[in-house]
């Protein structure tokens, strides 16, 4: 399935009180090639493998499902580290908020994602206050660098 995907990027230091009332999934993923990004990924008990084009805010996505015993096969092929994190569905309406919570191999780090129906959606959202810095057109966020990095 191909999709445009739009989106703008935050890290967070402090998620909202609330967290625990929010549905989640628990997510790992892997990547087999990081230029192009082909990933695979296991968000609770479904299989993807996802291609993604350069790009920073803007960047199209390919997703197609695999079996668990691909997955599985898969994953011993990746480079860099499994990633694992919690995302949260957080709803800010009209958009919902994903927010990661990482826990390998950057534990602690806190990343929250919204996507966007247009660019122009995208540059006039107004991020609520618990987002800190906007790191969507820095590289070094994007989960296929931080497959290959750790904080210290």
């Amino acid at each position: 399935m191909k999709n445009l995907e739009i989106e703008r990027k935050y890290l967070v230091h402090t998620p909202p009180e609330n967290l625990d009332s929010y549905p989640y999934h628990e997510i790992e993923q892997g990547y087999l090639c990081t230029d192009p990004v082909v990933r695979i990924r296991r968000q609770d008990e479904t299989y993807w493998l996802t291609y993604k084009s350069k790009g920073l805010m803007v960047r199209e996505e390919y997703n197609l499902p695999l079996t668990k015993e691909s997955y599985l096969h898969l994953q011993g092929k990746i480079d860099g580290c499994l990633i694992r994190k919690r995302r949260y569905l957080i709803p800010c309406a009209p958009y919902t908020i994903e927010l990661d919570i990482f826990s390998s191999p950057q534990k602690g780090l806190m990343l929250a994602e919204v996507e966007f129906p247009t660019e122009e959606d995208a540059l006039s959202f107004q991020a609520p206050a618990w987002f800190q810095e906007d790191v969507t057109n820095s590289s070094a966020y994007h989960n296929s660098s931080l497959s290959r990095t750790s904080l210290s």
